[in-house]
């Protein structure tokens, strides 16, 4: 199938090419970049030696008339503007914001812009949710940390108190995005860890809260905080929350095993192993552990993932591969690369 990725040029974009390169049914016939535009690919992604001179598109050079599948992954507020463009059969995967939520109040009080509405919500791990994927043609690829925080709370959700949730979440510095800041450079974040977006003002908050509302039919509250960490990439989420029951670390741990005993790419991991980020780079998996904290009646959760993995690029692929009827794993890792 002819795909193609726009907004290449960036982080995510890069891991999509990456990943595409060696996909078995999707082709990539169209590359583009704004700032990037006629640049060739491998000035930016040196590592894309199938690119070799190829460049970067305009993204009004586009043969939109020729895209199967298209990924989105502009900055959030972008997607909405460029997606009438489509053949209203051309099946879109968007790796922003701009259709994950659909609360228009929600959208306004965390983003900038107009509320664009929003599409099926694609993480296939939430109940019911892959037959929703493979029947849609538009898709709102989840946040990377809001992957991270769903996914090791949903198995809880009739257990604790949804109104109670406490992340604290580590996430490596590719999260941010690839403009050039301040705050981001070596010198700045190298032996350094620091809180951002403090106090409940992050944007994947609603996301969350949205995400585990509907999965579990219940009122749900987070209390979020990040933190960026010294690392390219990964994500590590800690979640906290109080317990309704009365159940043992044993028990929890077979809750969990149990729910997740079908997935693809969740790794509820043995006792005495810990979720840990350079597990899972380059990969599509997620790995988490659980545990009873006795003393004040919490569930505690570690949850792990590669964020421009199951947090972005490989996540999108997961989505377009139900979408389209093919293997959920086509052309995705499920080991990650070490250190």
């Amino acid at each position: 199938m002819k795909t193609a990725v726009i907004g290449a040029s960036g982080y995510a974009g890069g891991e999509l090419l990456r990943l595409l390169s060696i996909h078995p049914h999707l082709q990539v016939t169209q590359v583009s970049a704004h700032s990037n535009a006629g640049e060739l690919i491998t000035s930016v992604h040196p590592q894309l030696t199938t690119h070799q001179n190829e460049k970067f598109l305009e993204l009004q050079a586009l043969n939109f008339e020729e895209i199967d599948v298209a990924f989105i992954a502009l900055p959030h507020g972008q997607s909405a503007a460029i997606v009438n463009k489509f053949k209203s059969q051309t099946k879109i995967v968007d790796l922003g914001a701009d259709f994950r939520l659909a609360d228009s109040s929600q959208w306004s009080k965390y983003y900038e812009g107009a509320h664009a509405g929003s599409w099926t919500y694609g993480l296939p791990e939430i109940p019911g949710s892959r037959d929703a994927i493979t029947q849609a043609t538009r898709v709102a690829n989840p946040g990377c940390y809001a992957t991270s925080i769903i996914t090791g709370v949903l198995p809880a959700l009739n257990v604790i108190d949804s109104s109670d949730i406490v992340v604290v979440a580590a996430s490596g510095t590719t999260g941010a995005g690839r403009s050039a800041k301040i705050n981001l450079i070596a010198s700045e974040v190298m032996g350094s860890l620091t809180s951002y977006k403090f106090g409940g003002v992050h944007q994947h908050t609603p996301e969350v809260e949205q995400a585990l509302a509907l999965a579990g039919g219940k009122d749900v509250k987070i209390s979020f905080t990040p933190i960026l960490a010294p690392m390219p990439r990964g994500i590590l989420s800690t979640i906290t929350a109080r317990l309704s029951e009365n159940l043992s670390t044993q028990e929890v741990h077979a809750l969990y095993t149990s729910f997740y005993k079908t997935d693809y790419f969740v790794d509820v991991l043995p006792y005495g192993q810990m979720p840990k980020t350079g597990s899972l780079t380059g990969s599509n998996k997620i790995q988490m552990q659980v545990a009873v904290d006795s003393h004040t009646q919490r569930l505690v959760v570690s949850v792990a993932i590669d964020n421009l993995g199951k947090g972005a690029a490989s996540q999108a692929i997961q989505n377009a591969n139900l979408m389209c009827g093919f293997h959920e794993g086509a052309g995705l890792s499920t080991d990650g690369l070490g250190t």
